[in-house]
């Protein structure tokens, strides 16, 4: 049995709590996994990026999982493209879900919110004004390989974004770099979760997740 939330958004009784605005207990510095994330919490409330200081990522691994987790730009527009509120949430450390202010915002199509990063761009932009809070609800399925160590079955992804579907068991067709082909060179098994630090002043909370 697993108890459901009160309200929508919220955690199930069998969720692990990576961020709920009190620490980073969850966390530690990707530049250093034997320091504590260098992000900094804001009134108890939320998680604002401190740009030049690296992503962050779990100290627990993850593979199959349920991941909810909301975000938002900063509320002051200035730059554009890519430098708008630019982070990225990477499962099992490989393979991101674009995480960028689109309202309003040209960039390159699998570049946008809510893309598998530079491979599939979303059905529809479901993007809020730079002033809301923005959800994802994910549903994340690793890869599995071979005993050779070639894939057998790639990683696929469900994403709502703001309760609109945008990524349907969406393929993941290796890992997203942002330049040259997607590919899975070699096995793994679990791995952390992490949240990209591409410069910009991003900021979460509620940051929740389930293995499945």
């Amino acid at each position: 049995m697993v108890t459901p939330a009160k309200n929508l958004g919220n955690s199930p009784s069998d969720a692990i709590i990576l961020f709920d605005g009190k620490n980073l207990d969850q966390w530690v510095s990707q530049k250093d996994s034997k320091k504590n994330a260098p992000w900094k919490i804001v009134n108890n409330d939320y998680l604002e990026i401190v740009p030049e200081t690296g992503g962050i990522q779990t100290k627990l691994p993850f593979g199959d999982c349920q991941l909810h987790l909301e975000w938002s730009a900063p509320d002051e527009v200035i730059e554009g493209g890519q430098w708008r509120g630019n982070s990225g949430v990477f499962f099992q450390n490989r393979y991101e879900l674009q995480i960028l202010d689109s309202y309003n915002n040209r960039t390159y199509s699998n570049g946008q919110a809510a893309s598998i990063y530079k491979e599939h761009p979303p059905l529809v932009n479901a993007m809020k004004s730079p002033l809301e809070w923005n959800s994802y609800d994910i549903v994340y399925t690793a890869p599995r390989f071979k005993t050779n160590g070639l894939i057998d079955t790639p990683a696929r992804i469900t994403v709502f974004h703001n309760g609109v579907l945008v990524q349907n068991n969406t393929t993941i067709n290796g890992m997203t770099n942002y330049i040259g082909l997607h590919n899975y060179p070699s096995a793994h098994g679990e791995d952390i979760l992490s949240l990209q630090e591409h410069g910009c002043k991003t900021q979460f909370r509620n940051i929740w997740i389930r293995k499945l």
